[in-house]
């Protein structure tokens, strides 16, 4: 088994504003593992609101490489296993290399992703398309530009009411709000009356991963349900976030790959909880990840690939009306 990674810039089509950051570019790392003429891909993006980068994801798969070369696991689920104390800090890393090791354990296997997981491919809920924080111009020029059934707001300003009373007017899409932990309880609980209204179907991390008794009565009393997202990265808060919310987005880069991330799926399902995974602005190698295990899921915003001006990869092509995957076994990602 050979490990290899390449890292790129994703170049975005607009500015991406959300209420702690903006960016043009992304960077991820592109992870590949090779045997006997087969290879597997898997991505992380880096993501400076984690402190992770391009250097600290290389070290760790540094350290692991003589493990994940040695070829004693046979499945990504025994090689996630064997990479827990070395990823603890980075399971964006982890991630990366876990993406790699299913699309090369499939294709060995000779099935897709969805097929090896028992998955039909007819259940994927449709994605939303995302607009970031911007004037609502170019918010609304946005919405023009790529004309979506559900789209997700992004908020966090002074102004998040107005911006969404005005992208109504333009648009009879589903919205879905993400304030990305900038409200108080107070505001969340006001906000959702008058969101409510406007066609919101839900609220998505309104407050900080920390304030637990405003989620509280964040849940007790909004008129919308509400998703955690920054609240809920790895498996142990899935149950913290049971009666804090009614749903639970899952990061995969986040959570340190497909295998956690099955887990934690299957974990919100059995609390009564509904379920997404959400994506990090990743080239169509991650996108297509999470495609293949989105007819899990109740909701999905994988739309990361659509962002970018250009595409290092080519994988799934995403409509409103359909999701469509590469030919061949696998994850079936490749690189341009």
């Amino acid at each position: 088994m050979k490990l290899s990674y390449q890292v790129f810039d994703l170049p975005l089509k607009h500015t991406f504003t959300i209420a702690h950051q903006s960016r043009d570019v992304q960077d991820t790392l592109i992870v590949k593992l090779e045997e006997d003429g087969i290879y597997g891909l898997g991505e992380s993006t880096t993501n400076p609101f984690y402190g992770i980068t391009i250097e600290n994801m290389s070290a760790c798969l540094e350290e692991f490489r003589p493990i994940v070369e040695s070829g004693k696991w046979e499945t990504p689920k025994q090689l996630w296993e064997m990479g827990k104390v070395i990823f603890r800090n980075n399971p964006f890393a982890q991630c990366a290399l876990d993406m790699a090791a299913w699309d090369i354990f499939s294709k060995k296997q000779g099935k897709k992703l969805y097929q090896y997981l028992n998955l039909d491919p007819k259940k994927i809920p449709t994605t939303n398309f995302t607009i970031g924080i911007d004037t609502v111009e170019k918010m609304v020029a946005k919405m023009k530009e790529v004309d979506w059934p559900i789209y997700k707001i992004k908020l966090g300003t002074e102004h998040d009411l107005e911006i969404v009373r005005e992208l109504r007017k333009h648009t009879p899409s589903v919205f879905r709000i993400d304030a990305n932990c900038a409200w108080t309880a107070e505001q969340a609980i006001r906000n959702s009356e008058e969101l409510a209204d406007l066609g919101v179907e839900f609220m998505e991390q309104p407050l900080g991963k920390d304030d637990l008794e405003g989620m509280k009565e964040v849940f007790r009393h909004s008129k919308l349900p509400v998703m955690a997202d920054e609240s809920c990265i790895v498996e142990s808060d899935v149950k913290k976030c049971h009666g804090l919310f009614h749903a639970i987005n899952v990061k995969l880069v986040k959570a340190g790959g497909i295998t956690p991330g099955l887990r934690m799926i299957q974990e919100a399902k059995s609390l009564g909880m509904k379920t997404m995974v959400g994506c990090m602005t990743e080239s169509s190698v991650g996108i297509t990840a999470i495609a293949h295990i989105a007819p899990l899921l109740d909701y999905v915003d994988m739309d990361g690939a659509m962002l970018l001006a250009k595409d290092p990869a080519r994988g799934v092509t995403i409509t409103p009306a359909k999701v469509t995957f590469p030919d061949g076994p696998g994850i079936g990602a490749e690189l341009l």
